[in-house]
């Protein structure tokens, strides 16, 4: 600061004042580190100081030759006074800003200051050389990236986003090519790329179900000679026609593919010759078929092609060629020989070797094995299920022949599970004796097999109904295998129909504690906690195993039914309407959904129990519920055929009789209803019920038959009071015993079912039931009930009042007939 002159406050002063001092600078310049530094520079450039915050820069340049940096004058404007009367070029009132006419210091920094301050040229330069060539570079790359980011997609699933991508990659890809025409750079055409792309656009296409699309684009790379591998692709416009079922088409893509393929790609070969194989199996040319898989086995022998050589044997019913490609199939090698024993071989000396064995045990190459033999094994079994009930008289004995052959073989351990399958062959044939039989003698063979044998037999013993021997292998199994799920749910299945639901409980949690997938074990702990009443509980359970197994119909029915115990009957309706969807045509569904709807929507409910009836005619619930809903809704002629078809389906219950004449009645046929009345009292003739209907009614139309009935209903009236004296006697005599001959009296096909009552109004109440009537004729009424009614001849049309008649000349009614007149029967004595 001592160098430092600050303009005085006089503004008289000569302002260019000072220009003329000098200091001994210069002897301290090889000292001044930015001096040196910015000499070093490209451009002579001095580092800007490091100022405290708020301090800018000095307005000008440090000027060589003089002392002064700055002046101290600062104008009231706020702008800084120049040193100098000329305003120098790049001059700015900026203080921040560093002279730089020529925007060295930003072009430096863009090409990279790094370099030894060869930026801008650095720039220059690539400003020139950025032609068409990096342009064409550019787009090549676009294109790679699309085609990676189609590959991607389609690996992730989203087939239309790689299908846009790849068709992006081809736009591009064309725009490339026209790129290098315009270039004249043909010789550096990647048709390597083309090939890319066109391939990933036809793969695309035919992700997408685009097959049309898919083989145009295939065709351009077949066609094209320069494309040498071209070929190969007509195999996968083979599996075009294959998956559109165009077979012939596809067998001529395959042998094309095979004749431009050497003979030294044999694999290839062979897999193609499978391909045909499985387009002739399709078309039904076994024989065709039977060659190429047969020379596929003489060539490499593998699992899948004496599998399906094993089918076309079996298709065209050839036993010996059955039994000799059965053999060919357990001679295939999958593996190396001796498998096991290289990961189990014991090397006590060689530590490293010790260690090697046990990390090989379970690397990516071993499970790559055990598919392999799991895979072999599984086909193995399926061929001998499928060739045993042919190659043989029966199935048993085919089984014996096919468990003989593996227990040569080298998959022994088959053997086992072989008779398993027989076992269970038996089963479903519903021969228990020789299913039983088989697995018994599972018992004294390895303890795996005998635990299954063991949960087998405790389940056949429990569809038998017999609980005792079902808990007894139950209880072997277990023991044999305690963390055996199956033989849990067993045990529990015991208990719970034993009533032991607590016990059960335990059993099927237990179950799921070891696999949480057990949804036999989840169903019936539900089952359980409804039985229970523990309704909430249920629910839970119900709900998990829907989320387990999608749209099963028992299990939303089980929900449904559980949320309709709860009263939340808006949750019970979705699920039945849910349930509904899934079996449309079940009856019972369709009648709870009526049901439902019964109180809030009469119009719906009757729709879904019209559609029960439909399915289901035989219903008396639904039959009588429309019925009663015809006869509410003044419909008594549509209410006959339901109530006409109750009577079918319980010929001994006359109330469907007398419903059927009451609905007669009310359409005003009233010979029809008398004639109805009169059947229904031939086939009961001391119905009480029925003669008061026929006694009415006879009155009312003056025919002579009433006074007839009306000597019929005194003596039915009479016989029934005395039958009601004899077992008051009787009871009193035997200590309230029954009468021995109480029995005999009822009729034994005397109907269970439920009907509806007749309510005050004529009408039938969905919701009340009447119970149903004795063979004799008589209503089964308790006999407190009995002794507490008294002989009442009067009457209440349960229909109403009867449109008066009209006038005739019919003669008056004599003074003997009127002994009914002006009385009514009470409501008690109706048909219950």
């Amino acid at each position: 600061m001592q160098n430092l002159h600050l303009a005085p406050d006089n503004d008289d002063e000569d302002l260019y004042s000072g220009y003329d001092y000098q200091d001994n600078l210069l002897d301290d310049l090889e000292d001044d580190q930015g001096l040196q530094q910015a000499i070093k520079t490209s451009y002579g450039q001095r580092p800007a100081l490091p100022l405290a915050p708020g301090i800018g820069p000095p307005g000008t340049g440090f000027r060589m030759g003089t002392g002064r940096l700055v002046t101290g004058f600062v104008p009231e404007s706020g702008q800084n006074r120049p040193m100098t009367s000329v305003k120098g070029a790049g001059y700015t009132s900026a203080g921040r800003k560093l002279f730089d006419p020529l925007n060295q210091s930003s072009a430096a920094a863009a090409g990279g200051a790094d370099k030894g301050g060869a930026g801008s040229t650095a720039l220059l330069e690539t400003k020139q050389e950025d032609g068409l060539e990096e342009v064409i570079k550019q787009l090549e790359k676009k294109v790679n990236l699309l085609l990676e980011e189609s590959a991607i997609a389609n690996c992730n699933g989203k087939l239309q986003v790689a299908l846009d991508k790849a068709k992006e990659a081809g736009r591009k890809e064309r725009l490339l090519c026209k790129q290098r025409d315009q270039a004249s750079l043909n010789e550096q055409i990647n048709l390597d790329l083309t090939y890319s792309v066109l391939f990933n656009l036809a793969n695309q296409y035919h992700a997408n179900k685009m097959y049309s699309e898919a083989l145009n684009t295939y065709l351009l790379i077949v066609k094209n000679k320069m494309f040498t591998n071209g070929g190969r692709l007509r195999v996968n416009m083979g599996n075009i026609y294959f998956e559109q079922k165009k077979y012939p088409q596809a067998v001529k893509m395959y042998r094309m593919a095979l004749d431009q393929i050497q003979n030294v790609h044999k694999d290839v070969r062979l897999q193609i010759l499978q391909n045909i194989g499985a387009v002739f199996v399709r078309m039904g040319q076994y024989s065709d078929a039977m060659t190429s898989y047969e020379h596929i086995i003489s060539e490499k022998p593998s699992v899948k092609a004496a599998f399906n050589l094993i089918l076309c044997y079996h298709a065209i019913g050839d036993r010996e060629k059955l039994k000799r490609g059965f053999q060919r199939l357990l001679k295939v090698q999958e593996h190396g020989e001796d498998d096991e024993d290289r990961y189990y071989q014991t090397v006590d000396d060689d530590q490293q070797q010790r260690l090697l064995i046990e990390v090989i045990k379970d690397d990516e190459l071993r499970k790559i094995e055990n598919e392999r033999r799991k895979k072999a094994e599984y086909f193995i079994l399926t061929s001998a299920k499928l060739i045993s009930p042919v190659i043989e008289v029966t199935f048993a004995a085919g089984f014996d022949w096919c468990i003989e052959c593996v227990k040569g073989s080298q998959y022994p351990e088959l053997a086992s599970e072989l008779e398993m399958a027989k076992a269970l062959t038996y089963l479903r044939q519903k021969d228990f004796a020789k299913a039983v039989e088989t697995l018994k003698g599972f018992e004294k063979k390895d303890s795996k097999m005998a635990a299954t044998a063991s949960t087998n037999l405790s389940f056949l013993y429990f569809l038998e109904g017999d609980w005792k021997q079902a808990e007894k292998y139950a209880d072997l199994a277990m023991s044999t295998d305690r963390y055996n799920p199956y033989a849990l749910v067993n045990k529990g299945n015991c208990l719970f129909s034993n009533g032991q639901l607590e016990k059960a409980r335990d059993y099927y949690q237990e179950a799921l504690s070891i696999e949480s997938t057990c949804t036999e074990a989840l169903h019936n702990l539900a089952l359980c906690h409804k039985r229970m009443g523990q309704l909430p509980e249920a629910l839970d359970h119900f709900t998990k195993l829907h989320s387990i197994i999608r749209n099963s119909p028992h299990v939303i029915y089980q929900i449904a039914d559980i949320y309709d115990k709860l009263e939340d009957y808006d949750q019970s309706a979705e699920w039945f309407m849910q349930l509904i969807s899934l079996v449309p045509t079940d009856p019972t569904v369709l009648q709870r959904l009526g049901d439902m709807y019964e109180d809030s929507d009469k119009s719906q409910a009757f729709q879904y129990y019209l559609e029960s009836y439909r399915y289901c005619p035989s219903n008396i619930d639904v039959i009588s519920w429309l019925g009663a809903y015809y006869m509410d809704s003044q419909y008594a002629d549509k209410a006959i055929q339901f109530f006409e078809r109750a009577s079918l389906i319980q010929p001994k219950e006359i109330n469907w009789r007398l419903m059927v004449a009451s609905c007669y009645r009310k359409t005003g046929n009233y010979p029809q209803a008398f004639q109805t009345y009169k059947q229904a009292h031939q086939q009961f003739p001391d119905n009480i019920e029925c003669l008061k209907f026929l006694v009415r009614l006879c009155t009312d139309l003056g025919l002579k038959d009433a006074q007839e009935y009306i000597q019929k209903l005194k003596k039915a009236e009479k016989a029934r009071e005395t039958k009601q004296q004899r077992e008051l006697s009787g009871g009193r005599k035997h200590s309230g015993r029954a009468p021995s001959d109480n029995g005999s009296r009822r009729s034994s096909a005397a109907s269970s079912s439920t009907a509806h009552r007749i309510d005050s109004g004529g009408h039938l109440s969905a919701k009340e039931r009447i119970t149903s009537a004795d063979s004799d004729g008589h209503s089964s009424d308790s006999a407190g009930m009995a002794r507490k009614r008294e002989a009442d001849h009067t009457y209440v049309d349960p229909l109403g009042d009867l449109p008066e008649r009209p006038k005739t000349a019919a003669r008056p009614k004599p003074s003997d007939e009127d002994e009914f007149n002006d009385t009514e029967l009470g409501e008690d004595l109706l048909p219950e």
